[in-house]
């Protein structure tokens, strides 16, 4: 298969491990348990919030430093959580308290050394790209972008970090929790001998919705109510089922090749829910033949279902607590917090060798894109379509204002771009 730079997959992965070979040492080496570890915080809503908290866990050298939100009371109420939960180690005073579009920039600014991106998706392609500009270590909420264009972007980004020496982690966190690792890597040494197909399921009720108030305008609705415009989630399929979907690409090593979907918006239905669907059901087949069948439903009083399924020829699995077939295991020992470990991780590697999960978390993003885009026009998309996709969602220049909703998505009427 061709890589979309006009490398195949396998010519990429050579090149990634001869970049990595050659590559310095980590930029921002600490002394061990010695030096403060200061982290920015660039988007301060629940994720940002319990991010950076999770960050002053997993190692006692942190310390919160900088903080930054697009709204005032969003900042406060976030650094006023986190004084009262890290005390002294919440090291943000009004002077480096940031509010605005350009907040994330002085929080750059500021002298962290590791900045936290927790901003709406549609933000996140920019945000990385100054923030490794900047020679700063990341951590970044998934999904990492909303389209195409910023999946490329958040690739080209990446690869400057690694060859800068610059760790970069992702909140997947299915990959830093011990039972999917431990899993996992029984399913890659062969316990299910040849993976033969895989189920991903997010299907759940409805989550938070901000109602529009007096005076704010379709900007600030929008961005203060961000689940439900494509342009600043990516819909719910790739802002939540992101994950089980990551899950079944880590399974296979790759990702799929094309997809075929159904969805709509069928019960929520309400203007305040934007113009993203409530229910996807997606069949995404690898360059093997393997396929991948994919559900996520947002409907209150329906079925939940959350979770991996991956078969194989010798046994099956749910990718994290058990094995079936020729070699059953079940996971025992201590399980710590994946979203205190991720952070370890990625100070641990700060501290020794780099870490880059930045391609890998792309690849997941934009399989979930594609499986979207297969949806909302009704068609069987290849990787090669979605990947090389013109369609920009996110504004080249956001600031409060106008901006009317987007049309709901008719399969059959809504055009691939």
């Amino acid at each position: 298969m061709q890589a979309n730079d006009g490398l195949t997959r396998r010519d990429f992965l050579k090149k990634s491990a001869m970049v990595t070979a050659s590559m310095v040492i980590p930029s921002g080496v600490f002394a061990l348990g010695s030096e403060t570890i200061k982290v920015g915080l660039i988007g301060c809503g629940g994720r940002g919030t319990g991010a950076a908290a999770d960050a002053a866990e997993a190692d006692p050298a942190v310390v919160l430093w900088a903080m930054g939100d697009l709204f005032q009371d969003r900042l406060e109420s976030s650094r006023k959580h986190l004084q009262e939960t890290l005390k002294d180690r919440c090291q943000v005073p009004n002077e480096r308290a940031f509010v605005g579009f350009d907040a994330y920039k002085q929080v750059l600014e500021s002298g962290v050394d590791i900045v936290i991106l927790t901003a709406p998706p549609g933000f996140r392609p920019q945000h990385l790209r100054v923030s490794v500009e900047a020679g700063k270590h990341v951590f970044m909420e998934k999904p990492i972008a909303v389209d195409a264009p910023g999946v490329r972007s958040v690739i080209d980004s990446s690869d400057l970090a690694r060859a800068k020496g610059l760790c970069i982690v992702a909140g997947t966190q299915r990959r830093h929790d011990v039972a999917y690792r431990e899993a996992m890597k029984r399913i890659h040494d062969g316990a299910l001998g040849e993976v033969v197909a895989c189920y991903a399921y997010w299907n759940q009720g409805g989550l938070w919705m901000v109602p529009r108030k007096e005076g704010w305008s379709d900007v600030e609705w929008q961005i203060r109510n961000w689940l439900y415009f494509t342009w600043l989630s990516g819909d719910h399929i790739v802002e939540q089922h992101i994950h089980n979907i990551d899950v079944c690409n880590w399974a296979m090593n790759d990702h799929p090749v094309k997809a075929i979907s159904l969805g709509g918006r069928q019960v929520r239905t309400d203007p305040n829910y934007g113009h993203i669907y409530d229910h996807f059901a997606t069949e995404f087949e690898y360059a093997n033949g393997v396929k991948m069948v994919s559900m996520c439903r947002q409907i209150d009083g329906t079925a939940w279902r959350v979770g991996e399924h991956i078969v194989g020829t010798k046994g099956t699995s749910d990718a994290n607590n058990w094995i079936n077939g020729e070699s059953a295991w079940r996971f025992e020992g201590e399980r710590p917090n994946p979203y205190v470990l991720e952070h370890k991780r990625l100070i641990q590697a700060i501290r020794t060798y780099p870490i880059n999960e930045g391609r890998q978390v792309a690849e997941s993003t934009m399989t979930a894109i594609m499986g979207r885009m297969a949806a909302y026009t009704g068609q069987e998309v290849t990787w090669e379509q979605a990947y090389n996709s013109q369609e920009s969602l996110f504004p080249d220049k956001v600031e409060f204002g106008p901006k009317p909703v987007a049309s709901v998505a008719m399969p059959g009427s809504t055009k691939l771009i």
